[in-house]
């Protein structure tokens, strides 16, 4: 099992019902996205929050939390929730929220253009 899916549960049920909310696998584990835009994921047992980068102080000063370090450099924005901070249904409902309405604050990306795709053509052989 690459993530917790018990904890996957529990977070679909609290985001069940939120308009543009989708989950998608990705990094070895599952986030949960809305509107395009990743606002929790679940990397084995942890859970990976975007917090923002103005709240990041203010997420480390709770229980169990450090900062996403998923590539060995930190990641400011973001932090990683021990089991522990997660074992009450409130306690992961508020990390939850919060990663939810920060995200819902960002602007939308505009889509990029992909690149037309290339045609492949048989050389044409002389004679």
């Amino acid at each position: 099992m690459a993530y917790d899916e018990i904890l996957t549960e529990r977070v679909r049920d609290i985001v069940h019902g939120r308009e543009g909310v989708a989950a998608k696998e990705m990094f070895g584990g599952i986030c949960f996205l809305v509107d395009g835009k990743m606002f929790i994921g679940i990397v084995k047992d942890e859970l990976m929050v975007r917090v923002g980068k103005d709240r990041h102080e203010e997420a480390l000063r709770k229980p169990h939390a450090r900062t996403m370090d998923f590539t060995g450099r930190p990641m400011l924005g973001y932090v990683f929730v021990k089991p522990a901070g997660l074992a009450a249904a409130r306690a992961l409902a508020g990390w939850v929220d919060w990663a939810y309405e920060h995200v819902k604050t960002l602007p939308t990306k505009a889509k990029k253009p992909r690149p037309p795709s290339l045609k492949l053509q048989r050389a044409k052989r002389p004679g």
